[in-house]
């Protein structure tokens, strides 16, 4: 992983990359694009992403591209990158990128040097070294860009609120919202789980999260897991001090059993203002 730094319109951001030189093409997460103001140009033929075993991704299809100036420490250029639903990383640098910079990379002092005579003449502002991240403080410091913030339903005159999320594993998906408009962040199943008919399920999403000073998240039912499977959700309230793993308790109310499969999205989480007073008598 590498620390870099995208121009987007609206603002900068510094994220960290994954190199891949199995990446045929450079990616860049949709929700990235969106939060940061980095335009996306509608391609004209949108393609389907396929997988080393040859069935499609769930990453595409692939419906825009953009072109956005990028910072590798004192690395610079206009990126083109293919606009897709990652579920790992932010950004992948592919072997496109490779083939045209030719950078030398030294395994053992992940440091990556770029000595090729079209960087030394055209990209490089000063030193031509680099150093890569190491994965988990990449990761981490994604996590802090992606989802920093998300709204407290706590009335018109409520402060946006810091949330921290944090992936207790790597194949984790961190709540996203599907529209701006939508009350929750959607959770995703981190593994697959039997839902017995006319019994109920735990469902693990790989996450933890800490909630601001006078909150509490609720977990509510998914409409459309509701109506079309008739399933709901049990248990539905963390409070600000909890800090272990968020689950969800799938209940099944029809007389077959449900699969969830793992990246199912399963249940909408919903932050709300909580009230410390006390009652009188």
């Amino acid at each position: 992983m590498v620390k870099i730094q995208l121009h987007g319109g609206k603002e900068s951001v510094t994220i960290n990359a994954m190199i891949d030189s199995g990446a045929t093409e450079h990616f860049i997460d949709r929700e990235v694009c969106n939060k940061h103001g980095i335009k996306m140009i509608k391609a004209k033929n949108p393609w389907e992403i396929y997988l080393a075993d040859g069935k499609p991704s769930a990453m595409g299809p692939v419906t825009h591209m953009t072109k956005v100036p990028m910072d590798l420490h004192s690395h610079r250029e206009l990126a083109t990158f293919q606009v897709a639903n990652l579920q790992n990383h932010e950004v992948i640098l592919g072997m496109p990128w490779l083939r045209e910079h030719n950078p030398t990379i030294d395994w053992n002092d992940k440091r990556i040097t770029f000595n090729c005579e079209r960087c030394t003449t055209c990209c490089l502002k000063s030193s031509p070294v680099a150093y890569a991240v190491p994965a988990e403080k990449a990761l981490e410091e994604n996590l802090m860009t992606r989802f920093s913030k998300i709204e407290a339903n706590s009335g018109p005159t409520a402060n946006n609120q810091s949330v921290r999320v944090k992936k207790l594993s790597v194949e984790a998906r961190v709540p996203m919202k599907g529209t701006a408009r939508v009350a929750g962040h959607d959770l995703y199943a981190n593994e697959g789980t039997d839902v017995p008919a006319r019994g109920q399920a735990i469902v693990g999403t790989g996450i933890a999260i800490g909630l601001p000073h006078n909150t509490h998240a609720r977990i509510a039912p998914r409409s459309s897991l509701a109506v079309k499977h008739r399933l709901t959700t049990n248990a539905g309230v963390i409070d600000s001090d909890y800090r272990g793993q968020v689950k969800v308790v799938l209940a099944n109310l029809r007389d077959q059993p449900y699969r969830v499969e793992k990246g199912d999205l399963i249940a909408p989480l919903i932050i709300e203002k909580s009230t410390t007073e006390n009652y009188k008598k």
